[in-house]
């Protein structure tokens, strides 16, 4: 099977992983057919977690191999990853502000994005997950066109597979994020297993694009790495934490951000 896989070209390698992130997304949103109500202490824990693989995921299998790849730059091996990890949080920061969406533990009054007051909640919701997959496609889609622009495929392939596998476990809690608060606002278990699994449909096409912009453009490499490691870490500070701080489950949320960081950190230093 793994032979298989790395025989792969980058951008087949890239779909699959993301297809295998997709299905991860839709075993986290299956947990809705499991309990009758949202357990929201049990949702800041993952999500907890999930912010943890996101901020480790981005310094050891982006920003790291992004300064990496800029050894001999003109200016210095810091100017590629820091123009590129500014970019990419302006990047989302843009999408933020056009797609209507609203956060997990909003008032029903606070949304964002444009036309968001004319939508029903269950859609910003699902809106704003949406949103937070795209720079996870992107990142994965990077990591394998690396491999492509790169003489060191073996190495690379590793680190991409890892990242991959990290996403694709905080893409779990992910999923229940959307799936159990629209079950919450009285859908049905199969419509919120539906919505919560689709939320996560743009990180394969993501992938496609991330893919081929650095297998056309090798030069930008150090650049794409560092703007998904950018949007990610925009995505964590601006929804995910602040998300796991409203309930009273701050401390325990935290923790679990550490482990999540640990276990990522671990994967990446181990496998990749």
């Amino acid at each position: 099977m793994v032979e298989m896989f790395m025989a792969l070209e980058p951008w087949q390698q890239a779909l699959t992983a993301t297809l295998f992130t997709w299905c991860m997304t839709g075993l986290g949103a299956a947990f809705v057919f499991l309990t009758r109500e949202v357990n929201e202490r049990f949702l800041d824990i993952m999500l907890g977690f999930a912010g943890g693989v996101m901020i480790a995921a981005s310094f050891w299998s982006l920003l790291s191999p992004a300064i990496e790849n800029s050894q001999g730059h003109f200016i210095g091996e810091w100017f590629p990853a820091a123009v590129g990890f500014l970019l990419g949080g302006f990047f989302i920061y843009g999408f933020d502000k056009m797609i209507p969406h609203t956060h997990r533990n909003a008032p029903d009054d606070r949304t964002e994005g444009i036309g968001a007051g004319n939508r029903r909640r269950s859609t910003l919701l699902v809106f704003s997950l949406t949103l937070h997959n795209i720079p996870e496609g992107m990142a994965i889609g990077i990591a394998f066109g690396a491999i492509a622009a790169n003489a060191d495929p073996a190495t690379l392939a590793a680190g991409a597979a890892t990242l991959a596998l990290g996403i694709g476990i905080q893409n779990i809690p992910e999923g229940m994020a959307v799936s159990m608060p629209l079950r919450g606002d009285g859908m049905s278990r199969t419509k919120s297993f539906f919505f919560g699994w689709m939320s996560a449909i743009v990180e394969p096409m993501a992938a496609m694009v991330g893919v081929l912009a650095v297998s056309l453009v090798a030069p930008v490499l150090p650049y794409a790495l560092s703007l998904a490691a950018g949007a990610m870490i925009f995505v964590v500070v601006e929804e995910v934490i602040p998300s796991t701080q409203k309930n009273g489950h701050s401390d325990i949320a935290a923790m679990s951000l550490m482990i999540g960081f640990t276990l990522m950190m671990i994967l990446d230093v181990a496998l990749g």
